[in-house]
C-alpha cells in the first residue's frame, strides 16, 4: 500500500482570467484520482478540503495520516464523507465493518484511528471518492444505502436537466460538523447539471464525474459569472470549485456526479443564483 498526496494552494478569481487550458485544468481537474491498491490525495487550501481516490484491487489499502495535514492518523482532527462509484467493497473502521455497494455513502466522524478500504471482487473493484474536511467535534459513523437519502427532483426535460439528487450528509440527515455531501444522477436524455448556475462565498465545493460514458465527456464551467471558463472532463475525475466561482456542466450523455462542500455553514440552499442571460 502506498499513499500520493499533492497540495493545491488557494486562488483569486484575477488569476483565472490569465490562465490557459493547461493551467486551469492544473490548478482545478483532479484526474488519476484512482489508483490500484493506493491512496491518491489533494490537498487543497480552499477550506483546508482534502479529496482523495481509493482503489483497491488486490490487497485491503490503509488511510494513513501525512504530513500535509500533521496527523499521526487521518481522522485525529478531521471527518469525511466516502462515497463508492465502483463494485461493492467494504470499509473498516477501528475493527468494525461496513459494506458499500456503488452509490452507498459512508460518513466518519473525527477521532477513529484505523481505516481499511477492500473489494469483494478484485475484477470488479469498489472505488471510494474521500470528501474530508477538519472537525472540531465527533459524530457518529453512519452508512446510507442509495436512495435512503432525502431525495429531491429537480430540473425539466423541456431544458435538458432533469435530475434526481440525493442528499446524503447534511443539516436534516447524517449530522457532520461541515462536509455536505450527496450525488446527482442525471435521467435519459438530459445533460445539464446545476442550472440556473450559483456561487456561494462561503464553502468551497467539489466534484465528482462518474458514470461518463468511455467515448463521451462533460464540459464542466466555472469561474465569475461574468468570466467564466471550462474543462473538458472524463469519467472518474473531479474538480475543486473555490467558493467563488460557479460550479456548472453539460454532458455529450446523462452522467452522474457526487458533489461535496465544506465551510462557513451546511445550509444545502445557502447560494448565490445567477440567470445564464447575465452570464459571459
Amino acid at each position: 500500500m502506498s499513499i500520493t498526496v499533492t497540495q493545491r494552494y488557494a486562488t483569486s478569481p484575477a488569476q483565472l482570467i490569465g490562465m490557459d487550458t493547461e493551467e486551469t485544468r492544473k490548478r482545478y481537474l483532479v484526474d488519476n484520482l484512482f489508483s490500484p491498491d493506493e491512496v491518491t490525495a489533494v490537498y487543497t487550501h480552499h477550506d483546508r478540503i482534502v479529496i482523495a481516490g481509493i482503489l483497491p484491487v488486490k490487497e485491503t489499502v490503509l488511510l494513513p495520516g501525512f504530513p500535509e495535514i500533521r496527523s499521526d492518523h487521518f481522522f485525529d482532527h478531521r471527518e469525511a464523507g466516502i462515497v463508492n462509484v465502483g463494485g461493492t467493497g467494504s470499509i473498516t473502521i477501528d475493527g468494525e465493518s461496513y459494506t458499500l455497494v456503488k452509490g452507498a455513502c459512508l460518513y466518519i466522524g473525527r477521532g477513529k484511528t484505523t481505516v481499511e478500504f477492500a473489494s469483494d471482487n478484485g475484477n470488479d473493484p469498489a472505488r471510494f471518492y474521500l470528501f474530508s474536511a477538519p472537525a472540531h467535534t465527533e459524530y457518529p459513523t453512519a452508512l446510507v444505502e442509495p436512495g435512503q437519502g432525502t431525495i429531491r427532483e429537480l430540473g425539466d426535460q423541456k431544458t435538458s436537466n432533469r435530475r434526481t439528487l440525493n442528499q446524503y450528509i447534511h443539516e436534516d440527515g447524517i449530522r457532520s460538523c461541515q462536509v455536505v455531501m450527496g450525488v446527482t444522477q442525471l435521467h435519459e436524455g438530459s445533460m445539464w447539471n446545476t442550472m440556473p448556475s450559483h456561487t456561494h462565498d462561503r464553502r468551497t465545493e467539489c466534484y465528482l464525474y462518474f458514470d461518463v460514458p468511455e467515448d463521451q465527456r462533460v464540459i464542466h464551467l466555472m469561474g465569475k459569472p461574468q468570466e467564466t471558463r471550462h474543462m473538458i472532463v472524463a469519467n472518474n475525475q473531479a474538480i475543486i470549485s473555490p467558493s467563488w466561482s460557479i460550479h456548472s456542466g453539460v454532458g455529450t450523455e446523462a452522467y452522474s456526479f457526487v458533489w461535496a462542500m465544506a465551510g462557513e455553514n451546511q445550509s444545502f440552499d445557502d447560494m448565490d443564483t445567477f440567470p445564464v442571460t447575465e452570464m459571459l
